[in-house]
């Protein structure tokens, strides 16, 4: 069973769904010529409350008799947990929470208990609980100031994994519950050197283990978890990145994916049995995630194909590949299976449309069955804008992808604002899909350009290692020199370009202001880093075993002093010159509020206008609908005052 890892640093978790885009390559100017009548089209401007309108779902587990999945939306405002049927009939809320997200986890193998998580106004400090089947819920995490998260069901489905950081808050152990009254445990793993739990075999035997060195480079091992005994995976030398993904079912090989050798990250084998180690796949793509099916019976494989992810079905006993389940016009990821390997449920997503869950019943001839309309029947699609893959050459000549969203009303005869949106990361991707304030930005007329630049993943290891420790010099130059690019449309006004991103995004849109101070019209911040030294030496406990990874990268602030000033915006401040706006959660633990305070009274002591929007029960990331509704209303409102 896999255990989720921790290995992101500053993930932006405004919402980026992974979908369908053009692999194709257009240029600039190329995506806006197919645009046939553009001027006589008439486009209604969607206010945010109808694109909030829009249900996002997560999470789906069948139930004991598959007549059910369980999954997480927010249509109350808040996520709660509900059961959908899996004949189209409708779903039921099963949790009523009116602050704090709930998030669905997996139904019992055998019964309609379910788990899900939680944490506090965002605070990221989840419990794990049940809901038993009269309704009462149980803590099975108690306690202050941990963090807790599933880590899977044993192969005989008769207990599961749970991993904490309770007993230390730097570390995760990996604990087993049985599932009898009480639900008591034992610890399975003492984590005591920093290793992330991952993957523990279906009979119970084995757990998987990463050593994160750097960011670029880390290790594999699997122990024997009675004796204690492990086995080295990876042993290399030079920078390499692997990942687990799976035991097979048997218990005799640990599947991983790893860059050994190459560029992209690919699926290898390794025998616990004879220590051999066997090349599964190989594309010219990243394989960003692989799993064998409930039962067994097929093995699946995410591909993450120019911002897109692109599925692949194999026969788990032979690896030849199968025809996969396909929703035309669209991209399908996050699959699960029910009971018996009998039936598929998957995501469905588009750029026009946010994802939606259907069902598939295997080796049956009929389309997967959709089970929700997730895009508020007030939005046409057609009215919203499709993604776009668009490269351009960047200020040393280096090509730079990235995702183009055009307003369908804009052309040469009415240019267009633009704003160059930044991921998170460091080290993240911004993926051709469905997103609220991305459609409805474009929706009012802005273009919008997702930028992939260096340092983003995705396209290889060499361009992902291009920006360590040249953070807001050499990514930012790929950041200035994508105006160019949006000029180059034809449909873009050269003065009216604007920088918008979260999390480490933010901290681009910040440094952007204040090192680049003529480049951007105006910038929008959303709980973004302003202040390396106070972020890099504040982090929270449970990254402890990945801090000296994040300092490789970023810089030790007890080595690094000069060149984390010279990089933190806060320090530099005096330069900005232009508009902003920032946007923040109080319970952030990543990007404390005292960054965002700082910086904003620091721009207003140049007599520059400062919009600033604090949120008292969000954290790193916004997941409350009317903070959404008001944080992106503000957005708009200021973009279209100031650009």
């Amino acid at each position: 069973m896999r255990l989720p890892l921790l290995v992101s640093l500053f993930p932006t978790i405004v919402l980026l769904s992974a979908c369908g885009a053009d692999s194709e390559n257009p240029t600039a100017a190329q995506q806006v010529v197919s645009r046939e009548n553009a001027e006589t089209l008439s486009i209604p401007e969607y206010t945010i409350e109808e694109f909030m309108g829009s249900t996002a779902y997560t999470g789906a587990s069948f139930s004991s008799d598959s007549s059910k999945i369980l999954v997480s939306n927010n249509s109350t405002g808040i996520y709660n947990v509900y059961a959908l049927a899996v004949d189209g009939s409708g779903e039921t809320q099963l949790t009523h929470s009116t602050g704090d997200a709930t998030l669905a986890i997996s139904y019992f193998a055998d019964d309609d208990r379910f788990l899900f998580t939680a944490d506090q106004g965002g605070n990221e400090l989840n419990h794990l609980y049940v809901q038993e089947r009269d309704g009462a819920i149980v803590d099975l995490t108690p306690g202050e100031n941990l963090k807790a998260s599933f880590g899977g069901w044993a192969g005989d489905y008769e207990s599961f994994y749970v991993q904490t950081n309770e007993r230390d808050p730097r570390f995760f152990d990996v604990y087993e519950y049985d599932l009898s009254s009480g639900y008591p445990r034992r610890m399975l793993f003492q984590n005591s050197d920093g290793m992330f739990p991952a993957n523990i075999s279906d009979d119970g035997r084995y757990i998987a283990l990463m050593a994160l060195s750097t960011a670029n480079d880390n290790d594999l091992f699997v122990e024997e978890i009675s004796s204690g005994e492990r086995i080295h995976i990876t042993p290399h030398s030079g920078d390499v990145r692997s990942s687990p993904i799976d035991f097979s079912p048997d218990g005799r090989y640990l599947y991983y994916t790893s860059d050994a050798g190459g560029e992209f990250q690919r699926l290898l084998r390794h025998d616990l049995v004879s220590g051999e180690q066997e090349e599964v796949l190989s594309l010219d793509w990243d394989i960003s995630y692989g799993s064998f099916s409930r039962e067994g019976n097929y093995f699946v494989v995410g591909v993450n194909v120019d911002a897109r992810t692109e599925l692949r079905f194999y026969d788990a006993t032979t690896m030849e590949p199968m025809d996969a389940p396909a929703v035309e016009g669209a991209n399908i990821s996050s699959v699960r299976f029910s009971k018996g390997d009998s039936r598929m449920a998957m995501y469905v997503s588009g750029s026009r449309f946010p994802r939606d869950l259907f069902v598939h019943t295997m080796g049956s001839a009929d389309e997967p069955k959709r089970l929700t309309r997730s895009l508020n029947a007030n939005i046409n699609a057609e009215h919203l804008a499709e993604a776009q893959v668009v490269r351009f050459e960047s200020y040393d000549g280096l090509e730079i992808p990235g995702i183009l969203y055009t307003p369908l009303q804009a052309s040469a005869d009415n240019l267009a604002p633009a704003l160059v949106w930044v991921h998170g990361g460091p080290g993240g991707q911004s993926r051709a899909g469905y997103n609220d304030l991305i459609q409805y930005l474009v929706n009012h007329g802005y273009v919008v350009y997702a930028i992939n630049n260096r340092g983003s993943s995705g396209y290889g290891k060499s361009f992902y290692a291009m920006d360590d420790r040249r953070h807001g010099e050499a990514d930012l130059g790929d950041v200035v020199a994508s105006k160019q690019m949006l000029i180059d449309t034809g449909i873009v006004d050269p003065d009216r370009i604007g920088i918008i991103g979260a999390s480490y995004g933010g901290y681009m849109v910040v440094a952007a202001l204040a090192f680049a101070p003529e480049e951007f019209e105006v910038g929008v911040d959303i709980f973004g880093v302003t202040n390396w030294l106070r972020t890099l030496e504040n982090i929270p406990p449970w990254w402890e075993a990945q801090k000296e990874a994040l300092y490789s990268e970023m810089g030790d602030p007890a080595t690094d002093r000069e060149r984390l000033r010279r990089i933190s915006p806060l320090f530099h401040a005096e330069n900005i010159v232009k508009p902003l706006i920032v946007l923040q959660g109080a319970n952030d633990p990543r990007v404390l509020q005292i960054e965002s305070d700082e910086m904003v009274a620091a721009v207003r002591r140049n007599d520059v206008h400062v919009d600033y929007h604090v949120y008292p029960d969000e954290g790193h990331g916004f997941r409350n609908k009317q903070n959404q509704i008001h944080g992106y209303k503000a957005i708009l409102e200021f973009v279209d005052r100031y650009l």
